[in-house]
């Protein structure tokens, strides 16, 4: 994976490229830097919304911060928009997770 600099750099030339937003909220995730990982995962989102796993790790990162309320939300949209996209196996995956923040 490229580092935060790196996407950074292509982030400038298109601000709304879905893949390096995703990978820029993925790398703060990393680091621990929750809130600049949910920043980036909802502009992930907003670009595409069909970009499933940004919610699944978007959630993932909530639940492990502690935020299980903000979890459930997220996957009960992402779950949404991967059935809006026809996104069986990302849909799969968030029921999983949600079935197991219960």
């Amino acid at each position: 994976m490229p580092s935060i600099a790196q996407l950074e750099k292509l982030l400038a030339i298109d601000p709304a490229d879905a893949f390096v937003l995703y990978g820029l909220a993925m790398e703060y995730a990393k680091i621990a830097q929750n809130d600049r990982a949910f920043a980036y995962f909802d502009r992930c989102i907003a670009a595409d919304p069909a970009y499933c796993y940004a919610y699944f790790h978007k959630a993932r990162v909530q639940s492990e911060a502690g935020l299980k309320g903000d979890a459930i939300d997220t996957l009960n949209r992402g779950i949404n928009a991967a059935k809006a996209a026809g996104d069986a196996h990302a849909m799969s995956e968030m029921r999983e997770l949600l079935d197991q923040l219960g």
